[in-house]
């Protein structure tokens, strides 16, 4: 059997309020080329298909006509990330199981969905485990946060999705190409730059032993940088398809196709991903960077602009006319190596940038203020999601 394996779509993100739309129509598209060309089997989607609990028209769309034309090759089956709605999944998956594509919103027990048992065109047959994030706030409550120290916290979080795991790989079978697809933090895993803090700084995670070996492989998302996890069996993060921040410049995208048969370990080929923009950082004084204007390998990327000397009137202006795709422009000043930077728009800029800024102009910054704000912000997002959606509950 044939997989394709791919993750952490992001659809909706923008660079610093710059759409990134046709970006991900370009990479879906090649997404969906490749899938037709290696002559897949199945398609496993590990969750984050969105960036925010409640997308925009346009990101619905973008999604949805790609999981349509992904299951016109071969089956499709998808579980929700921390950054998609469980909710709005589950309201749509009816209308894409009518078009081969299948749906795990929440976990559920392995009899009322919670596995899946998938026949291919190639008339192999596979058993699916699902495993949808988890938040650590439904396994470690508030009181328990105050009681016990993080070491315990952590334990308490792997103990649980390790049941999760057992119950749900418990009835794989000899016969089958048994196989797991989870979005989910698993220790010793890289992060690639891009990912929001929330879900990976406090140490909530899953130990890659608690996949069986009878898993012929198990497909994960949440980490951006394509890369295998040891554990009894394969374990691999396809990554994200497009460089989503400047933490990921170095990274290299995929897509993974996974040769897997009954009883065997899987092997695994990354095929590389070439339609999104690059990411870059470009540092220097003004005449080095006057100089680097409309050279090849600048035009056509997305560019974050440190500029070594001293901070001035215009110099936003005068950096963004040499480059028009830079979307980020900072000072770096002999007196001041840490870069102060030129005050952006805030037009079109998200709320958790926004309180970043805030955070380093008063010198305050900490990455776990910052993701507890994230965390914050996307529940009352996706509050709002459930309200909007019924109204009279709400009313």
């Amino acid at each position: 059997m044939r997989i394709l394996h791919t993750a952490d779509w992001h659809v909706g993100r923008t660079i610093r309020g710059r759409s990134r739309a046709a970006e991900h129509l370009a990479v879906l598209a090649e997404i969906t080329a490749i899938a037709r060309a290696e002559a897949v089997d199945l398609v496993l989607v590990a969750g984050d298909q969105f960036d925010t609990a409640a997308p925009s028209p346009e990101a619905e769309r973008i999604v949805y006509r790609a999981l349509l034309d992904l299951a016109e090759v071969a089956p499709v089956v998808v579980v929700g990330g921390n950054h998609d709605s469980a909710q709005r999944l589950e309201a749509v998956a009816p209308l894409l199981a009518a078009s081969r594509v299948l749906v795990g919103a929440t976990v559920l027990r392995p009899a009322d969905g919670g596995v899946l048992r998938v026949d291919v065109a190639s008339g192999e047959s596979a058993q699916i485990a699902l495993l949808p994030f988890v938040s650590q706030r439904g396994i470690v409550r508030a009181e328990q946060l105050m009681a016990t120290g993080a070491d315990e916290q952590s334990q308490r979080y792997d103990a649980r999705l390790r049941a999760l795991v057992g119950a749900l790989t418990d009835g794989f079978a000899g016969d089958t190409v048994n196989l797991v697809l989870s979005h989910l933090m698993v220790a010793g895993g890289a992060m690639g730059g891009g990912e929001r803090s929330a879900h990976t700084v406090f140490d909530y995670c899953l130990s890659a032993t608690a996949f069986p070996a009878t898993a012929a492989y198990v497909a994960l998302g949440h980490l951006h940088r394509p890369q295998q996890v040891p554990g009894p069996s394969p374990a691999w993060y396809s990554g994200s398809p497009l460089q989503l921040d400047f933490g990921e410049t170095a990274d290299e995208k995929a897509v993974l196709v996974v040769q897997a048969s009954p009883g065997l370990p899987a092997s695994v080929r990354p095929v590389p991903l070439t339609a999104g923009r690059r990411l870059r950082t470009l540092r220097g004084t003004l005449e080095e960077l006057e100089a680097l204007a409309g050279e090849p390998g600048v035009e056509g990327t997305w560019l974050k602009v440190i500029v070594r000397g001293q901070t001035r009137a215009g110099l936003g202006e005068q950096v963004r006319e040499w480059f028009p795709d830079v979307v980020d422009v900072a000072v770096e000043s002999p007196e001041q190596p840490s870069a102060a930077a030129v005050i952006p728009s805030r037009l079109g800029r998200s709320p958790a940038e926004l309180f970043g800024e805030y955070l380093a102009e008063r010198g305050a910054v900490d990455e776990r203020v910052q993701a507890l704000f994230t965390e914050l912000l996307e529940d009352l997002t996706e509050q709002r999601a459930g309200a909007a959606s019924h109204p009279a509950a709400a009313g």
